[in-house]
């Protein structure tokens, strides 16, 4: 107890508030997924009216369709929402058409992507709102489609690989780069002798976990990407459109140190519920073999509007400490390692934080990647902090060069 009273204030004040999946607020409020003024780096202006030029016969006719079915969901409800409707399924079918034109496959067809829309938008009704939404504990196992699962929530559905398939085929899997891929194999082989390994990633996209998946399963790592953990801020278990996403990843959920403050009513059983996450994370490095996916900067990295290039946030370095901290806690062997991601392209964040929600979600058609740098020396001095940002830094700059040429930011 005292252990976890000494670093509770840390974690839940680092602890990123940033969903990883498209974002909503409350039951009832389909709007916050559906809007934003996020775009790419190269480009301001929503797509909406350049895609309405572009889309080819079958896939404009997706986007009516699309926009039609959820209208009749809205019309009497949330017709102020149907504007934000159309942008969503725009946006996606889109990225898809710009993805088909380059692999003509069964996946990337019109039909496919208005199969996909349409299906998100169900799960997002069906386990996000309502009387039957799906509630989180502080830990969460990814739903892989068990049979118990039909009994508790009423499909079998596998959520991992349904989320891995919304966002997988925007990613240009022939320009998407996997570096660093001895480290990532010595971290791997370092969990299958049931050691511990935690990642140090920068944050650049809502789809990080899909990313994540999908660059590690071309890597030839697909079983160790399914069993990653992911710390999460409060929103990807309470936002409508995320709660089918989270519901197919494993996560430590953990409300932040602002979501707490904001509520004093409800902030001793939120201070609580974080005592619990810390004891099922301890609980996880404990038993060994844990991989966990730790955002130190607790939130998305975000375009510097004067320079128009993306430079990764900073880290917290109490967050970093705290990680190894709890790494010596368990007794077994944990291993450090920073990521770097680029992946900002594929869902594009607004330049600023904004209060509450409301972005508008795009979708675009790019290259990802990550970049493994190599196991954190611990008895290095300076080695954690400031040396795994700093290492992440080198990394972000090396893989973002190699897939968009003169974008990186200087290292400073």
């Amino acid at each position: 107890m005292k252990f976890q009273l000494a670093v509770l204030s840390v974690f839940c004040a680092a602890v990123s508030v940033n969903a990883f999946a498209p974002q909503l607020p409350q039951a009832g409020h389909l709007s916050s997924a559906l809007s934003s003024a996020a775009a790419p780096a190269e480009a301001d202006a929503s797509t909406d009216e350049a895609a309405s030029n572009i889309l080819k016969p079958e896939y404009q006719a997706a986007v009516e369709k699309a926009i039609q079915t959820c209208g009749g969901v809205l019309q009497d409800s949330q017709p102020e929402l149907l504007q934000m409707v159309s942008h969503f399924c725009q946006e996606y079918i889109t990225a898809t058409q710009l993805s088909h034109d380059k692999y003509p496959i069964p996946e990337t067809e019109a039909n496919a992507a208005l199969e996909k829309i349409l299906t998100g938008v169900k799960l997002a009704f069906t386990y996000g709102m309502g009387e039957n939404k799906f509630e989180f504990g502080v830990t969460h196992e990814a739903f892989r489609g068990e049979d118990d699962m039909l009994e508790k929530i009423g499909t079998k559905l596998d959520f991992y690989q349904w989320g891995c398939e919304f966002f997988r085929h925007f990613m240009d899997a022939e320009e998407s780069l996997v570096l660093g891929k001895d480290n990532l194999k010595q971290a791997f082989e370092q969990a299958s002798k049931g050691e511990n390994v935690v990642f140090y990633a920068n944050h650049q996209s809502e789809a990080d976990p899909q990313v994540m998946s999908v660059l590690l399963e071309s890597a030839g790592f697909a079983d160790e990407a399914s069993r990653l953990t992911y710390v999460a801020g409060h929103k990807v278990t309470t936002d409508a459109l995320a709660i089918p996403f989270s519901m197919g990843r494993n996560l430590i959920c953990i409300h932040s140190k602002k979501h707490i403050d904001a509520d004093p009513e409800t902030k001793p059983d939120k201070t609580r519920e974080n005592m619990k996450a810390m004891s099922g994370m301890l609980g996880k490095l404990k038993a060994g073999g844990a991989m966990i996916w730790v955002a130190p900067s607790g939130g998305r990295d975000r375009r510097d509007t004067a320079t128009g290039k993306t430079p990764i946030a900073p880290f917290d370095s109490k967050t970093i400490d705290m990680f190894r901290l709890m790494g010596r806690k368990s007794k077994v062997a944990t291993h450090y390692y920073p990521l770097s991601m680029v992946s900002y392209e594929l869902c594009p964040p607004p330049d600023f934080v904004e209060a509450g929600t409301g972005e508008q979600r795009n979708f675009r058609f790019t290259p990802v990647g990550i970049n493994v740098g190599p196991e954190v020396d611990g008895d290095v001095e300076g080695a954690f902090n400031p040396g795994v940002y700093e290492e992440t830094k080198k990394g972000y700059h090396e893989l973002r060069e190699r897939i968009f040429p003169g974008t990186a930011p200087d290292l400073e």
